[in-house]
């Protein structure tokens, strides 16, 4: 079963991509884009925003003031990435799109775990294994602070007020500990009034 399913992974990730050239189609376009995007998941979602963005805002699917509204609102709710998928999928072709999106954003991760689980335990006692699993989470946190820098930052903030809203919410979140989705609230907030001149 293991091996059938890292069989079935590697083909997916392969196929997909090649279908989705020779026979074009939003079902199959939003099928290669979030499986690669669920299959490149280290770490958290967000090392994989700057591919969702280039995927899904450059076909028109969604604008990119619609990704990163559904990116912020999706912060308050657990499993960023996969309610994420869920509204860029809904976005791009409504309820069978969104149901499309999320089920091809959990699949390979699905795979991966049915086929590394049984060969596992001898895996991680490899001290090759175990370096590569320490640079792996080396280039995740590289990546995480290139997702923040681009999309999020460059197109957020572009003025000093928006720099200290944004430290604001920092704050609000890290050093006065409020839940996400006041933090997220909050920031809307800020920018609705900014938007319109009050901050």
């Amino acid at each position: 079963a293991g091996a059938i399913s890292l069989a079935l992974f590697a083909a997916l990730l392969v196929a997909l991509p090649l279908l989705r050239q020779t026979a074009p189609g939003m079902g199959l376009a939003l099928a290669d884009s979030f499986y690669r995007a669920g299959a490149l998941v280290f770490g958290g979602g967000h090392v994989v925003l700057p591919m969702l963005e280039r995927e899904v805002v450059p076909a028109g699917w969604v604008s990119p003031e619609t990704f990163l509204a559904g990116y912020g609102a999706a912060q308050a709710v657990p499993g960023p990435l996969f309610t994420f998928a869920a509204y860029l999928g809904a976005a791009a072709a409504g309820g069978a799109g969104a149901a499309l999106a999320t089920a091809a954003v959990f699949l390979p991760g699905f795979l991966l775990v049915v086929g590394a689980l049984p060969f596992w335990n001898a895996l991680r006692t490899h001290a090759r294994m175990q370096g590569a699993l320490t640079g792996i989470n080396a280039a995740v946190v590289g990546l995480l602070l290139a997702a923040l820098y681009d999309p999020i930052w460059t197109s957020a903030v572009r003025s000093p007020a928006d720099f200290a809203a944004a430290a604001v919410l920092f704050g609000l979140l890290v050093f006065w500990k409020l839940p996400p989705w006041a933090v997220v609230l909050a920031g809307a907030s800020a920018g609705w009034g900014l938007s319109l001149g009050l901050v």
